[in-house]
């Protein structure tokens, strides 16, 4: 999605100056959305989900800002696949440990997001990320396991985060500790097929995706809300990231067919390589959804030296 000097104006995020649509939402209300006026927006089914989870204004190294940030309408896409332990721990900071489902095997995945109308306006998303034990004390449950393979629950470590646009990267980059960078992004998910491309710093192809899209069951609002916690360091400390998305239609393809996986030449490319994934097992598809993220708060995450 482009924009022309005309239709855009600048604004300041933690000491920078940033592009953002004009008259859009974040111009508008800098994160104090008004509710009543996304409800008016065809595209938005509801917004009875963020009635019920008021905003709080919170410090950060963007300066002042609310938080969570809304998410009205979002689609987003995960391929996960098995890795070698080994390979996942050598891309994982000692503090992390990769989550298990059977010895010496982890789950790495590819996801991308397409965010439709947010408060800080339409953008998209692609990651490399690994799925991590819980950072807390003590032996990792069953239960736990269970939640995180069926994305109900689940935590990660992300290597890579590109964006398509400046102000997801400052807040992402400089508020949450992500390593995001701004690229050519293209993320389009319908019932039928789910697709997208994440280009290089040469404008070639870094990662793309296609596969057609699982069968989608639609869930009633509130009623089916997963959770998924990030961990980073921001100034060397580490932080937890949550992130709450209300599911309205989503499907599910266990060793998926017709997905196809180019890994082509950068960033992205590199982190997948690095982790030598061995075989695509999970296609999770939201083709309709709402997410709040909240911003990132210290976390305690144990010494495994």
């Amino acid at each position: 999605m482009s924009s022309t000097r005309q239709d855009v104006v600048e604004v300041e995020l933690g000491g920078r100056r940033v592009p953002v649509p004009k008259n859009g939402l974040y111009d508008r209300y800098r994160m104090d959305t008004d509710l009543d006026e996304v409800a008016r927006d065809p595209r938005v089914p509801s917004v009875d989900f963020f009635r019920r989870m008021p905003k709080t204004r919170v410090d950060s190294l963007i300066g002042a800002t609310l938080s969570p940030n809304f998410y009205y309408r979002i689609s987003t896409a995960r391929l996960t696949m098995l890795a070698r332990s080994r390979a996942i721990r050598a891309r994982l900071p000692v503090e992390l440990a990769p989550l298990e489902v059977a010895p010496g095997l982890g789950l790495v995945s590819v996801m991308f997001f397409r965010y439709d109308v947010c408060d800080i306006d339409f953008y998209t998303e692609a990651a490399v990320g690994i799925a991590v034990r819980p950072a807390r004390h003590g032996r990792l449950g069953f239960v736990d396991l269970l939640a995180a393979l069926k994305n109900e629950n689940l935590d990660s470590y992300v290597l890579s985060l590109p964006v398509s646009t400046d102000i997801a990267q400052v807040r992402g980059h400089d508020g949450y500790g992500f390593p995001k960078w701004v690229t050519e992004l293209d993320v389009d998910i319908d019932g039928d097929r789910t697709a997208a491309r994440v280009a290089n710093d040469t404008g070639g192809t870094d990662l793309a995706f296609s596969a057609p899209t699982p069968a989608q069951t639609r869930h009633p609002s509130g009623r089916r809300v997963s959770t998924l916690t990030s961990y980073t360091t921001i100034n060397g400390a580490w932080h937890s990231t949550l992130s709450q998305t209300n599911v309205l239609a989503a499907g599910t393809a266990h060793l998926p067919r017709g997905a196809a996986l180019q890994v082509g030449e950068g960033r992205l490319a590199d982190d997948l390589r690095s982790l030598k994934p061995i075989k695509s097992v999970q296609l999770d598809v939201v083709t309709e959804g709402q997410l709040a993220l909240h911003m990132p708060v210290p976390t305690s995450v144990p010494d495994r030296n």
